[in-house]
């Protein structure tokens, strides 16, 4: 599958972004599918997970309660609507399919898109 990731941009502390992620492939609805994100000198790192029907949902500690993870699977798209946010959100996001929460266990990956927040 591929994967094209997309909604990234600037946006001031407290504020919202929805990031989309557009999947090819037949088999979408097959994968486990995650946000992870890459702040700049830091590590990848898991900051939100579905399942494949959706109906299960994973969160960081850090963004739960203010990121929401969704997914349409007829039109092969999963979501991350990002709420309240903090300036230390600011990274580079990805999304990603596969099975598990660590990004050496994901098999497909998007290009990443960039989320900045100011203070």
């Amino acid at each position: 599958v591929q994967l094209q990731a997309s909604g990234g941009g600037s946006v001031q502390a407290g504020g919202s972004l929805r990031l989309s992620c557009t999947a090819s492939g037949r088999t979408f609805s097959s994968y486990n599918m995650g946000w992870f994100r890459q702040a700049p000198g830091k590590e990848r790192f898991i900051v939100a997970k579905i399942s494949r029907s959706g109906d299960s949902t994973y969160y960081s500690e850090l963004v739960e309660g203010r990121f929401t993870v969704s997914r349409d699977n007829a039109k092969n798209m999963v979501y991350l609507q990002m709420t309240s946010l903090k300036p230390e959100d600011t990274a580079v996001y990805y999304c990603a399919a596969g099975d598990g929460t660590s990004a050496r266990t994901m098999n497909y990956w998007g290009q990443g898109t960039l989320v900045t927040v100011s203070s």
